[in-house]
């Protein structure tokens, strides 16, 4: 039977979510805690592969088992194998055409970004900080201008294995909370280091190094040796993962990490 379940996760500590030879993945961690319930070893396939550090809100996978439990013991009983950094939200059983990645019709990440002169403590690895001051309307507007179905090569890290680097950019939005900034992004998918190299250009806007139009220059360039450098990854979240309805899975839109 196919079983398919939402988690949230804290990346700090894990080597992202993609089972490593050494075992530092989220992935080898939700395997080990699958397989002490179901009594035998099973691969886990998430809906997207986040890289080191960054974090999960909301994540959705799903595993392949012939071991029959109760839906409880997929959530309750696979979190008693977990560590503290990781949690289960829910399980379902599911049809066997689903699949946690390819079923997927949509995700979301936000970033938050703490936006004053001294670095984060308390939050430090759960938020990405900038010193300089940033206009989130420049910001806007650099992100309206890459909007849409476009290759995303000059936003693509070197080693991302996608077949292809057009996606769908369907909604981004820097929102200011005092001397926070949310900012939200939405696709039918995303290239490897493609939130985190865009949040990096999002900044070089907004502390004035460039104007907003030099967002659409870069991504029309396909050229990532042009854009800034890949920001880091501590206030990275994926929060959203949007599926066809006849699957009927709890939904996804109230998992906001420092909701506004």
């Amino acid at each position: 039977m196919r079983i398919v379940v939402g988690l949230e996760y804290c990346g700090s500590g894990f080597c992202g979510w993609q089972s490593q030879p050494q075992g530092c993945g989220i992935q080898d961690a939700l395997e080990t805690a699958v397989a002490a319930i179901a009594g035998e070893k099973t691969t886990v396939t998430a809906a997207g592969r986040t890289d080191t550090g960054v974090h999960a809100a909301f994540q959705v996978a799903h595993f392949d088992v012939t071991a029959e439990r109760p839906l409880t013991a997929w959530v309750r009983g696979v979190n008693s194998h977990l560590p503290a950094g990781v949690a289960v939200l829910w399980a379902r059983e599911i049809d066997a055409d689903f699949h946690s990645r390819f079923s997927a019709e949509a995700r979301g990440y936000r970033y938050v970004l703490l936006n004053t002169p001294v670095r984060p403590a308390l939050a430090a690895g759960q938020i990405g900080w900038h010193h300089r001051p940033l206009d989130d309307t420049r910001m806007n507007a650099a992100a309206a201008s890459i909007l849409g179905e476009h290759d995303f090569s000059a936003f693509r890290a070197a080693e991302c294995q996608a077949k292809s680097p057009v996606k769908h950019l369907r909604h981004i939005v820097i929102v200011r909370r005092g001397d926070t900034l949310l900012c939200d992004f939405v696709a039918d998918g995303f290239l490897h280091h493609m939130v985190r190299n865009l949040m990096g250009c999002l900044i070089h806007v907004g502390a004035g190094n460039v104007p907003p139009e030099w967002m659409h220059e870069v991504l029309l360039g396909r050229d990532r040796t042009r854009a800034a450098p890949t920001f880091m990854p501590d206030g990275l979240y994926l929060n959203r993962i949007r599926y066809p309805r006849r699957y009927d899975l709890p939904d996804t839109s109230t998992r906001w990490p420092f909701a506004s």
